[in-house]
């Protein structure tokens, strides 16, 4: 086979199948909600810098959730928009290897800091005496760097072993975005190393990070069952309501689209495109609005920015 074969300079996405006839009127809501991410995570750092009250752990974490979302966003989306507006499709190599790389960071980061939130919850519900004590700025700066560290130590190895790979398939990924298993596929190589690789750093990742935040939450159950006050058992479960749905978003979607993948070979291909998309999108989308609405704090800086730009607009109106 001739070397021509074996090289390839793009790579090629898709849409949802079967429904390209709508793939423009797709776009509008693919774009709010692009949009829609973009501003409510910036809205949550704003608010949180911006706001004295909230300089303390859980809206630090919560900043570093803004933030994984804030990239989520920005290396899912901007190729997905093309494909659904303007039809455009193909993706250059090097390029793909990039989204997918960042894309795979960011989702990693985004389960490590849900994974601190978790501890943090821990924390304030079973010793919150000692609270600040234990979670200072110099410990909350060097888990956010350790989170940053494991997220790309582990995945710079996954592009530089696909660049290797020589590609002889038809280059059709079955996403709209570059993932690792889906150009993985299109290698005519073996890519058992590869493979062996993506699945120890999904093991290593989501599924230790996943097992450390139920055992998290069965030692929160256990110190809120020892409080005597129904009340006071209420008021603390539902400081972890918005860490619960957070995890919820993120970890639901992946499961669903692993059972299909093992159990559903019926399942249509547009049901594994769109469980993809509700794993990298809707967090983005959902988590600043789970957390605006659940946190009073948030919630009544927030009312007081829309009331003080509501009366500015009124003096101007007089002016």
């Amino acid at each position: 086979m001739s070397d021509s074969n074996h090289t390839s300079t793009s790579f090629f996405l898709t849409g949802l199948p079967g429904l390209e006839a709508v793939h423009t009127w797709l776009s509008i809501p693919l774009c709010a909600m692009y949009v829609a991410s973009l501003a409510g995570n910036s809205l949550i750092l704003w608010v949180v810098r911006s706001e004295p009250s909230l300089h303390q752990p859980m809206y630090y974490f919560l900043s570093m959730l803004a933030v994984t979302d804030l990239g989520l966003s920005a290396f899912t989306l901007p190729t997905m928009l093309p494909i659904y507006m303007l039809g455009l499709r193909e993706v250059a190599v090097d390029v793909c290897l990039a989204q997918l790389f960042f894309i795979h960071t960011f989702s990693i980061m985004e389960s490590s800091v849900l994974l601190t939130m978790a501890f943090d919850r821990f924390v304030a519900i079973s010793n919150p005496l000692r609270y600040g004590a234990i979670l200072t700025s110099p410990r909350i700066a060097s888990l956010g760097l350790a989170i940053v560290v494991r997220s790309i130590g582990l995945h710079i190895p996954a592009p530089i072993m696909l660049k290797k790979l020589p590609y002889c398939q038809n280059h059709l990924l079955s996403h709209s975005y570059c993932l690792h298993p889906d150009v993985m596929k299109l290698a005519c190589a073996d890519t058992h190393i590869n493979s062996a690789y993506g699945l120890f750093v999904v093991l290593s990742t989501l599924g230790v990070d996943s097992v450390l935040i139920v055992l998290s939450y069965a030692l929160i159950l256990q110190t809120v069952l020892s409080i005597a006050s129904k009340a006071e058992q209420l008021k603390a479960l539902n400081t972890c309501v918005s860490h619960i749905c957070a995890v919820l978003l993120f970890y639901i979607p992946p499961i669903g689209l692993s059972m299909i993948h093992r159990f559903g070979r019926q399942a249509s291909p547009s049901s594994r495109v769109l469980l993809s998309y509700l794993h990298y999108l809707t967090p983005p989308l959902l988590n600043p609005i789970v957390y605006t609405v659940k946190t009073k704090q948030i919630r009544l800086r927030m009312l007081r920015l829309f009331q003080w730009n509501r009366t500015s607009n009124r003096e101007k109106e007089h002016n």
